[in-house]
């Protein structure tokens, strides 16, 4: 735990007393929500183009570069960091089913305001760091701990503080949270990380504040998690471009290979109760012959996608089944609209 760039200059403990906003690192939070209430992480979030605030017509999310696809997956919206995604999921979840989650893990006196989901209240590193604590902790919050143990003068043990671990989400949703932050550093906004030599399995999420105030990366592997964050005593712009991704990141990944020595990461481990179907990677459909290819997780409950791949060419058979199965959708709403 780093308090500060200089005891001597200032006493302040910025890790556990700052508390500042989190930006798209409280992200993980809303997705987390969403899993534990039905969601998997293809679950397509649509019309987003246009994302109204409930009370408040003139407000919507807007993304740093600009740009806003219509529709996205949980698992794509994550990894671009989509404010217009999370804003939509945390109306569609629900402000409340957020908050208790992220009181449970620890942060609180957080607003009920549509822009709770782009991390707009106030949090402070040791607390956002631990609620991550979550994740490879198969859905277990661990409480921080400054002193383990105390020894007397004879090396007898007088004091111990053991760990001290509670649920708040499913061993799945967790499991599936992790890899979706995984996806975050290996084709999302914390790629970086793997330029700067972080490797193994490790997941986390980049937040940047309005103005760039506020940089952060908090992330894990299965040994650690270590939260970063970067900016002023008095709120003020950190630089120009001054990315969680460019600013916080770089520190983290630097801690992180230095930590790997003491406590080398494993796999994650994947827990019982979770289906395991090949999906293309691109549209997160069942794949045909072209597709690139990953491994999703589903969990009891979860709504499996059951179309082809539209965007790769596949085998004429393939191709063939997805003009039939097309047809047949389109008949169906059709007849649909009829009896309606």
């Amino acid at each position: 735990m780093v308090g500060g760039a200089s005891y001597a200059r200032s006493t302040f403990n910025r890790a556990t007393r700052s508390r500042r906003q989190p930006g798209s690192a409280f992200k993980p939070l809303v997705y987390a929500a969403a899993l534990e209430h039905g969601y998997s992480p293809v679950s397509m979030l649509s019309n987003l183009g246009r994302v109204p605030a409930p009370g408040d017509p003139e407000w919507t999310p807007r993304n740093a570069e600009g740009e806003q696809p219509d529709a996205l997956t949980l698992r794509a919206a994550l990894a671009e960091s989509n404010n217009a995604a999370a804003a939509d999921l945390q109306q569609h979840v629900g402000s409340g089913a957020v908050l208790r989650l992220a009181a449970d893990a620890g942060l609180r006196g957080l607003p009920d305001v549509p822009s709770l989901a782009l991390g707009t209240g106030l949090v402070s590193p040791l607390d956002l760091t631990a609620a991550y604590t979550m994740f490879p902790g198969g859905g277990q919050v661990a409480r921080p701990r400054g002193i383990l143990s105390v020894l007397d003068a004879d090396g007898d043990e007088i004091f111990n503080h053991p760990v001290e671990r509670r649920r708040i989400i499913s061993e799945q949703s967790a499991f599936q949270m992790v890899t979706m932050l995984r996806d975050v550093i290996d084709r999302g906004t914390g790629s970086p990380a793997r330029a700067l030599g972080v490797g193994g399995p490790i997941g986390g999420k980049t937040g940047t504040t309005d103005e760039y105030r506020d940089a952060w990366f908090v992330g894990f592997s299965s040994s650690v998690t270590v939260g970063v964050w970067v900016g002023f005593d008095q709120p003020a712009p950190i630089g120009r471009e001054a990315y969680g991704a460019r600013i916080a990141l770089p520190i983290w990944a630097d801690f992180m290979k230095r930590a790997a020595a003491a406590r080398p990461a494993a796999e994650f481990a994947i827990p019982d109760g979770l289906d395991t179907i090949e999906l293309c990677r691109v549209s997160y459909l069942h794949p045909v012959e072209d597709c690139p290819v990953y491994t999703e997780y589903f969990k009891e409950g979860d709504a499996v996608p059951t179309e082809r791949c539209p965007i790769h060419r596949g085998t004429l058979k393939q191709r063939a089944a997805r003009a039939v199965e097309g047809f047949l959708r389109s008949l169906g709403k059709k007849i649909d609209g009829i009896f309606h």
